[in-house]
């Protein structure tokens, strides 16, 4: 701690990423990275705009990437923002939409980026628990303060458990909260579950955030965008144009212009992921342990009879690493990232002697 810093810094308690080891012959299941790679058609756009235009600035509104998202979404490109990752479209949202006198609310047990905005952004809020089996109760958010809040947040599929909402449930939400946004952080939609953006057009508070960096394989290219009412999406380009004007560059931008219009191709991975997690979660049933049902790329996961820190430590020592988060409620469990059906094979092997 130094005396230049800001009473605000002080008091931060900045996010923690998940681990990005530098070993060689590790089998990584601990961020949510898609086990493929991109699209091809995203490598060679990339590949393509590395040329002599990369000495003049990019398009600060990202107009083409806006375009190609508002097709693939059948909606207008005034209802798109686009920065740079997901993380960074949340973090606009919270200043943008979610700092008011009454607290936000969003799960006990969530992405755990969202108090750190909060905090940086001096925003109150409220944490609204889980149910028993890890599912989020539309009522409790409903009930909270006579259903006066300041926002409600929260991702569907959930992280870390892997359980979603319905679209129907969240329809509910929508219904009987308009007097605030509700923002539906969809990190983790294209792998079994429903998404809200087709309600956009039905609910003018109603925010849906999505990324490239799981589904579409491009976490190193730090793309992410948010569809809704056009009135939301200007709240977000004015925090953006007082904060960076160009936060998407030319190699992104065609990259993630050419990954979302290559549908096939994301059903293609989306559809594999999908197929491993199953046999990965029957394996772990014969393993004896007890698996949250997913809808997202990982499993939660735990087992009677064994510390989640011993399992995930002693995974690590065969070079496979899994996330443990050591937070009340969740700390005998294991967030374990699908991976290839060989990367999927090799962590069973491994279970089987440790447990």
């Amino acid at each position: 701690m130094s005396r230049f810093w800001s009473e605000t810094i002080k008091s931060l308690t900045p996010y923690v990423p998940g681990e990005q080891p530098k070993l060689s012959q590790l089998i990584k299941l601990n961020t949510n990275e898609s086990p493929y790679g991109p699209s091809p058609k995203a490598i060679a756009a990339i590949a393509g705009a590395n040329n002599d235009s990369l000495r003049l600035y990019p398009d600060p509104n990202s107009d083409h990437l806006k375009q190609a998202i508002a097709n693939n979404y059948q909606v207008k490109p005034n209802q798109v923002f686009v920065g740079n990752g997901s993380d960074e479209v949340l973090g606009h949202a919270f200043l943008a939409l979610l700092k008011h006198q009454d607290p936000i609310l969003f799960p006990d047990i969530t992405y755990s980026f969202y108090p750190v905005y909060c905090n940086l952004y001096d925003i109150s809020f409220e944490n609204i628990p889980l149910k028993e089996d890890f599912s989020i109760e539309i009522n409790d958010y409903l009930s909270y303060n006579q259903g006066k809040n300041g926002g409600i947040i929260f991702p569907n599929p959930n992280a870390p458990t892997g359980k979603a909402l319905s679209k129907d449930q969240i329809e509910t939400l929508l219904q009987s909260n308009k007097n605030s946004v509700v923002i539906i952080d969809e990190a983790y939609v294209d792998f079994g579950c429903e998404s809200a953006v087709s309600l956009v057009n039905q609910y003018d508070n109603l925010l849906v955030v999505h990324t490239l960096s799981k589904s579409r394989a491009l976490a190193g290219l730090r793309v992410g965008y948010a569809i809704g009412h056009p009135d939301l999406i200007e709240a977000l380009e004015r925090v953006k144009n007082s904060f960076n004007s160009y936060p998407i560059d030319k190699l992104a931008m065609a990259g993630a212009i050419a990954a979302i219009e290559d549908k096939a191709y994301l059903q293609k991975i989306s559809a594999a992921v999908i197929d491993t997690r199953k046999n990965l979660v029957a394996d772990l049933d014969k393993l004896g342990f007890i698996t949250v049902p997913s809808t997202a790329n990982f499993v939660f996961t735990k087992h009677p009879n064994k510390d989640a820190s011993e399992i995930a430590a002693r995974l690590r020592e065969k070079h496979i690493i899994v996330r443990h988060f050591k937070l009340p409620r969740i700390d005998q469990h294991l967030r374990i990232t699908v991976g290839t059906n060989q990367e999927c094979k090799a962590l069973i092997n491994a279970l089987k002697e440790i447990v």
